[in-house]
This record gives C-alpha cells, structure tokens and sequence, in this order.
C-alpha cells in the first residue's frame, strides 16, 4: 500500500494525471471515501493524463460517463446506487470487464459483492487540522 499526502487541488490532479498514464487498459478502481474527500478531484486529473479535453464532474446523476481516449475511460458514480443489482441493471458488467477500457467507480463500496481481486482501490481521507489537505492510500492489485 503506498500513502500519499496532497496538499491542494493542484497537487492532486498533478498526482493522478501522472499516475493514469501507468494504467493500462483492462484496469478497474474503486474509489473510495467520503463527501469532499477528493475522488471527483482524482477523477479530474486522471482524465486530463489520459488527454481528455472535457470537463470531468461527478456523474452523480447520470450515473456514468464514457469518455473518448486512448484507452477510453468510463466514470461511474454509485453513490445513488442502493445494491450491486442497481448497478448491474444499469449496464454495470459492461464497464468493469472490458479490457479495452479503464473504469473509475467512485463510491465502489456500494457494489462490494463485484469486486474483483483484479481491482485496485484508492481510498481518499481528509487530514485533521488540514482543511486543504487529502491522504490517499493506493492498494496493490488484490491477487
């Protein structure tokens, strides 16, 4: 597991442009945390390493987002999501077997009964008397 302490936006989107460009395709993580712990801020930069243009925000509505790169990346969201069977439903399967794409899911701990020991976790924490600040744990690949 490696820890890692952000002490901006910038600092984290820095991070996680770097680091999408080590993910190959075929990659499924699950971000972890609570409210304002930085995953849509992750998911911002991890976008712009992968070149994509678009604005990145929080799917929390639509549920997911498809952008266009190389590889392409899907967004999903699960925090409305009640069960793993919601998020079958919504085409889910899909999006955590390809292996010609990468797939970020925030609030992957709504649909636990999916994961796979293929996946790797970002877990994302606020730091105590650092309202700027964010620690990420980044799990190896379960295997």
């Amino acid at each position: 597991m490696k820890e890692i302490v952000f002490n901006s936006i910038k600092e984290t989107q820095s991070f996680a442009a770097d680091f999408a460009k080590t993910i190959p395709p075929g990659t499924v993580i699950g971000l972890l945390g609570n409210l304002g712990t930085g995953k849509t801020t992750f998911s911002q930069g991890f976008a712009n390493g992968l070149g994509i243009k678009d604005k990145v925000i929080s799917p929390t509505f639509k549920l997911v987002s498809e952008y266009n790169s190389s590889p392409p990346l899907y967004h999903i969201d699960c925090y409305r999501l009640d069960s793993s069977f919601d998020f079958l439903n919504i085409g889910g399967e899909e999006f955590i077997n390809s292996n010609k794409s990468i797939t970020l899911i925030e609030w992957a701990e709504r649909i636990e009964s999916l994961w796979s020991e293929n996946w790797m976790f970002i877990n994302f924490n606020l730091v105590k008397d650092k309202p700027d600040s964010r620690k990420i744990e980044i799990s190896d690949l379960i295997k």
